[in-house]
């Protein structure tokens, strides 16, 4: 019956003008298609990668997180240096679709981001989340120190003890070693595009779920989706 479900839903995407996050993208719009600007973490800030599926309800996700000064849309995780959004949507780069967070371990902690990120993605499905299907989609989390792997290691198997999720948590954890910025048309991509069918049938839901599991930890005035 899931799966019967799943079907009829991807089907109602396509037929109602969105498919996913490689197609929703606004193609009738004029697009900056020049990568976007990697920031430098300020003195004592922390940075983090995630991947869990399309990134532009992942970057709103942590953009309202208090002690997050900013976020980037790009790639991780493959081996081609500098990949464009098309070589990540064949599948053949390795890159996931990720979001570079840069935040105030004072404010924010990485477990306490690393439990938001399990409560705004589906972690137990394998290369997909909802339409979008692929590696380029896959769940997975970058650790850049040992202490970092642990913290990790030790919220997944809180998180599978919990019973908040259908199945295991299937997301890869595995050593930072470089992430590309995304096209600058990517960046805070829901913010600009609010009332996209895509956006509101799958981007806000996640949004909204994660915001429950981080209430107390968001910024003040955040708008309605």
């Amino acid at each position: 019956m899931k799966q019967i479900i799943m079907v009829w839903s991807i089907a109602a995407l396509w037929l109602m003008g969105g498919t996913g996050c490689q197609t929703a993208d606004s193609s009738n719009q004029i697009k900056d298609t020049a990568l976007a600007q990697l920031p430098k973490a300020r003195p004592g800030e922390a940075v983090a990668t995630f991947g869990g599926g399309c990134f532009w309800a992942i970057q709103e996700e942590f953009n309202e997180v208090k002690g997050v000064r900013t976020t980037v849309a790009g790639y991780a995780g493959g081996d081609v240096e500098f990949p464009t959004y098309e070589q990540v949507g064949t599948d053949q780069t390795g890159h996931a679709e990720t979001v570079q967070v840069y935040y105030d371990p004072k404010v924010i902690s990485f477990e306490k981001l690393l439990e938001g990120f399990f409560t705004g993605h589906d972690p137990t499905t394998k290369n997909r989340q909802g339409p979008d299907i692929g590696r380029d989609y896959r769940s997975i989390v970058f650790y850049r120190n040992a202490a970092e792997k642990a913290t990790i290691d030790a919220v997944i198997k809180r998180e599978n003890a919990s019973g908040h999720h259908t199945g295991p948590i299937v997301t890869e954890v595995v050593p930072f070693k470089a992430f590309y910025p995304a096209e600058k048309y990517h960046q805070n991509y829901l913010k600009q595009h609010p009332d996209e069918y895509y956006i509101q049938k799958i981007s806000v839901p996640k949004v909204e779920k994660f915001r429950k599991k981080m209430a107390g930890h968001l910024k003040d005035g955040l708008i309605n989706l």
